[in-house]
């Protein structure tokens, strides 16, 4: 796949522009996991369209609609607030964030108003998530790698080129990139990789040769032995196990 093509592809996997098209087999997991990943950006997005208000096929909760809403945001809060903990939030924080919203809607006399709160809720859990993942590191040169290799998943990213980006000698950030993440920077970009990975064979329907193109490894068999090394099952078994 030609570098061209395989900045569009990645680029194209984390914006999701098709995501609807492509039906994911369950796009609400989808959603939560932007968000428990602190992917601000597509939670953003994602939440443009107040769907809490406008989507079809929400269960009747209530024969009041004002009480109907309100149960459906009660639920939303509630499952983010687990996944979020799942990933690391630590518990007193995600359900005081839960209660806080709760409590508002509680206090909302319309449909709208219930539902208008639907993103800022959302977009409080990701931007704590987002920060943090960025919280346990404290030199600004590490966060700025960390994004730097994020947006770059699709090429060969090396040593060197940190080290340019960063204005810091190789050695020097290597020395503090393992100090301040507990990883050295080659496992990092493996564990960001295979993690991308990961979502790409349960949430496309991407091929896993064009996976494996895309995130840049230099071929399938190489892309499913890490695959393997770090979650004990080939990328067609993970794809398989969970239901794709």
């Amino acid at each position: 796949m030609e570098e061209s093509s395989k900045t569009l592809a990645y680029r194209d996997y984390i914006q999701r522009e098709e995501m609807f098209v492509r039906a994911p087999y369950n796009p609400e997991v989808e959603f939560y996991s932007y968000i428990m990943s602190g992917d601000t950006a597509m939670v953003e997005k994602l939440t443009e369209e107040n769907f809490l208000a406008k989507r079809g096929g929400w269960g009747r909760l209530s024969e009041n609609e004002l009480q109907n809403v309100k149960y459906h945001l009660v639920i939303t809060a509630a499952v983010i607030a687990r996944y979020c903990i799942n990933a690391g939030l630590p518990v007193q924080t995600a359900y005081n964030l839960s209660d806080h919203y709760i409590m508002l809607a509680d206090k909302c006399k319309t449909v709208q108003a219930v539902a208008d709160l639907h993103k800022p809720l959302c977009m409080d859990y990701a931007k704590r998530m987002r920060s943090l993942q960025k919280n346990a590191v404290h030199s600004i040169h590490i966060v700025r790698c960390m994004d730097y290799i994020y947006d770059r998943l699709h090429t060969r990213i090396t040593v060197k080129e940190l080290a340019a980006y960063s204005g810091l000698s190789e050695a020097y950030l290597c020395r503090l990139f393992k100090e301040q993440t507990g990883s050295s920077i080659s496992d990092y970009i493996t564990k960001m990789k295979i993690s991308t990975a990961k979502n790409m064979l349960l949430f496309s329907d991407y091929p896993i040769a064009e996976i494996s193109s895309i995130l840049a490894f230099p071929s399938q068999s190489y892309f499913t032995r890490v695959f393997k090394k770090e979650c004990a099952v080939t990328p067609l078994e993970y794809r398989h196990t969970r239901g794709i």
